[in-house]
């Protein structure tokens, strides 16, 4: 590895340190927010409930303030989703404002639009962290986000890119073939890249306990990934068995998810809770939120949120209840999605 990316690797460890620190000493600031800058995707993956096939971005001087709020909020990691972020056409400048705020700047892509000038511009705005999902090795009616399509710029990540790249690979529902989720990730750790893989829903979107050969290829790249922050997934086994999970959901608290209109929601499964103004979310609402237990959160498969709220697992009992899309049928029976 050059040395440039050796110590970029080093900073951002001490970085990412420094901020489990602070959480583990102060529950009153957001650990993760995933931010919208764009809902259009270039892709319409079956499974996929997350985007649309013509909104404009958001204008650059709305999603610098809501970076600026995050910022406030004293927010330790910022993840852009989408959609396809990398069709938002001043995506540097807002990788670079993430990074002012003090920040951690992630990014999930479907990897299509990177080019090794584009890798480039993102190193020089700053970006931390690059997540892509590989779904299968051919593309077929579920998802296009293929192996034989992406080996390409996988390779030129492996040349060109000074962030960490971590490739996510899925078992489940309409998925043809489980063993691709092996050969995907032997590629990943192959080129140098971090790998995990999730239980992904079928195209109905229910979430089925895995069949004999998806468990078996499940438990063959947890091992391989052993050594990665897929060991923070442990929640997934029960999902495997078709079980719910007794956990703490900090959302609306640790974990924020800032929509393309800049509202607040507890996750991507359940917009419209709370639902409201980034501009108007104060230290006083995390708290609240933090506190607060939600009724999806035993059947809840979103990865993320399941890592941020471990990190306050040993604190802190819940006091009051709320069920989020109880009165708009967006319960904890359509938590499906896995990032």
């Amino acid at each position: 590895m050059p040395l440039k990316r050796r110590w970029k690797a080093a900073t951002r460890k001490v970085r990412e340190l420094a901020s489990i620190g602070s959480a583990l000493v102060a529950t009153g600031h957001p650990y993760m927010a995933h931010i919208v800058p764009m809902r259009r995707c270039n892709l319409a993956c079956t499974y996929c409930n997350e985007f649309d096939d013509n909104s404009d971005p958001v204008p650059l001087d709305e999603m610098l303030r809501r970076i600026d709020d995050l910022g406030r909020l004293g927010t330790s990691v910022i993840t852009i989703s989408g959609g396809e972020p990398l069709l938002h056409p001043e995506l540097d400048q807002i990788i670079a404002r993430i990074r002012k705020t003090g920040a951690i700047a992630g990014m999930i892509t479907n990897g299509y639009l990177l080019m090794p000038d584009r890798i480039k511009r993102l190193n020089a705005a700053g970006l931390d962290h690059m997540q892509i999902s590989i779904d299968n090795v051919m593309p077929d009616e579920v998802s296009k986000k293929s192996l034989k399509v992406l080996d390409a710029k996988l390779r030129m990540l492996a040349e060109h890119a000074d962030f960490h790249v971590n490739i996510n690979s899925v078992v489940g529902g309409g998925i043809a073939n489980p063993e691709d989720a092996r050969t995907v990730s032997e590629r990943a750790l192959g080129l140098g890249f971090s790998s995990t893989i999730g239980i992904i829903h079928d195209g109905s979107g229910q979430l089925k306990p895995l069949g004999e050969q998806e468990r078996r290829v499940w438990d063959q790249v947890r091992n391989l990934t052993r050594r990665s922050y897929s060991r923070f997934n442990h929640f997934q086994e029960a999902i495997a068995n078709g079980k719910t999970n007794d956990w703490r959901c900090r959302a609306g608290g640790r974990y924020l998810y800032i929509c393309e209109f800049g509202l607040v929601h507890y996750c991507s499964q359940q917009r419209g809770y709370p639902g409201v103004p980034l501009s108007g979310y104060m230290t006083a609402d995390v708290k609240r939120e933090f506190l607060t237990e939600k009724s999806c959160a035993p059947n809840c498969t979103i990865s993320c949120v399941h890592q941020v709220s471990y990190i306050d697992h040993w604190r802190a009992p819940q006091k009051t209840f709320t069920t989020p899309g109880a009165s708009h049928g967006t319960g904890a029976e359509q938590l499906v999605q896995i990032q």
